[in-house]
């Protein structure tokens, strides 16, 4: 008569017990230590900067410039896309490389912009944000022990999915205060184990937006070193003043060894939806795809039709973002510079960093820290974006992505810090 399943799995494990039946306890043999629950390449990922400050701003009422969300809601047109399709009955599973509407809209997109010819069909994938799109691009393409160069200071989540993939991080670091590439750091990043190099333009948390020169710099080293470029891209229509975002994949050589990532928070003002996507050569998007289906299996149904409705807005649309966006720049980088920070000027994202040593604040942390009691707005520290945090003690990150009274009203509160430190 056949043994139970659960009969075979107790003497496999012996439930427990030495082979004789007994446990090390009753042997009076050491029992093994638990191993943490969390493996070690993880345990620096347990929390994240933008969720104690945020926990931190709510508890003490004060204005969040700490976090990266607006406080407005997208425009009508995607909103009410959205609306229909929820009642319009796309409540299911979409198909696992996204709706063809959006795959197509996505597309359409890159062609008017920059003139990038994309097979919606094969070349694009929808994504649960941005955050999935590297994740599962990095853990599709990286063995154990490959190498990853990033540029310092950067955005969390890049290094715990490097870590995820057991990949090794290589940065490359922009230093204040104009964020310049130094050509001989970079280069020397590069080995023999490159496999990806992962660019941020326009560049969270600096601001800066990386020129034509610097990208091709960095594209001909991935080129002669056989890595792939991934390129987070999310704020492209967030540049000002004379930049110009250049996609990597519009340089020569590169669209065939390029992943180019985005997503529609950002643009469209709906963070909450998580709605992102990546495209580039079909055998690097059908790699990201095999992770892609393990991580979450398909994303938001309902909201990928309004997504396409976004990116199908006129002109206007994309430069009125732009430009009211540079006028919430420069009322805070006049506020900041008025209550005694030195400000870098960012010429894209939606964030300006200070310095705030001229306050008498060498530890950008203690600040941010003791930011909302001293004012009543919250803050973060560049530090915490760097693997070396004396790289940026004294800096400090503020968003502008806020109505511009509550802009007004953070800036008025900021001119009192000086009298109170």
């Amino acid at each position: 008569m056949p043994q139970s399943v659960s009969t075979t799995r107790c003497r496999i494990s012996s439930c427990g017990r030495s082979a004789a039946g007994r446990s090390a306890r009753e042997y009076g043999e050491p029992v093994p230590a638990r191993p943490p629950a969390l493996v070690e390449r993880m345990r620096p990922f347990t929390s994240t900067i933008f969720a104690e400050i945020t926990a931190l701003a709510t508890r003490t009422g004060a204005i969040n410039l700490g976090q990266g969300f607006p406080d407005t809601d997208g425009p009508a047109e995607i909103l009410d896309a959205a609306a229909a399709a929820i009642h319009g009955g796309l409540n299911q599973y979409p198909p696992g490389p996204g709706m063809p509407v959006l795959r197509e809209a996505i597309a359409q997109h890159q062609r008017r912009f920059y003139a990038l010819d994309v097979d919606p069909g094969s070349e694009v994938l929808v994504t649960a944000g941005a955050t999935e799109a590297i994740a599962a691009t990095i853990l599709a393409l990286c063995e154990p022990g490959d190498e990853v160069i990033t540029f310092d200071p950067v955005y969390d989540s890049y290094a715990a999915s490097i870590a995820l993939a057991g990949g090794v991080k290589r940065t490359v670091t922009l230093r204040w205060p104009d964020f310049a590439l130094d050509e001989a750091e970079l280069r020397a990043a590069f080995t023999a184990r490159t496999r990806v190099v992962l660019v941020n333009t326009p560049h969270n948390p600096t601001g800066k937006v990386f020129d034509r020169a610097e990208l091709e710099l960095i594209g001909s080293l991935a080129l002669e070193h056989d890595a792939v470029v991934v390129t987070d891209e999310v704020y492209e229509h967030q540049v000002y003043d004379d930049a110009v975002h250049v996609p990597v994949a519009t340089l020569a050589g590169l669209a065939g060894q390029t992943v180019t990532v985005s997503s529609a928070g950002k643009t469209f003002s709906v963070t909450g939806w998580k709605v992102g996507w990546l495209h580039g050569p079909a055998e690097l998007v059908a790699a990201a795809r095999a992770v892609k289906q393990f991580l979450t299996f398909v994303s938001a149904g309902p909201l990928q039709p309004a997504v396409a409705t976004g990116l199908g807005l006129d002109d206007g649309f994309y430069t009125g973002l732009a430009a009211g966006l540079q006028a919430k720049r420069d009322l805070l980088v006049d506020g900041l510079r008025a209550a005694g920070f030195d400000v870098s000027v960012p010429r894209g994202t939606y964030f300006v960093v200070a310095d705030a040593a001229p306050l008498g604040f060498a530890d950008g942390v203690e600040l941010c820290q003791r930011l909302p009691e001293l004012v009543g707005v919250a803050a973060v520290p560049v530090s915490v974006f760097h693997d070396d945090p004396t790289a940026a003690s004294s800096l400090v990150r503020f968003a502008f992505c806020k109505r511009d009274e509550v802009l007004h009203d953070a800036v008025e509160r900021l001119s009192r810090l000086s009298s109170l430190v």
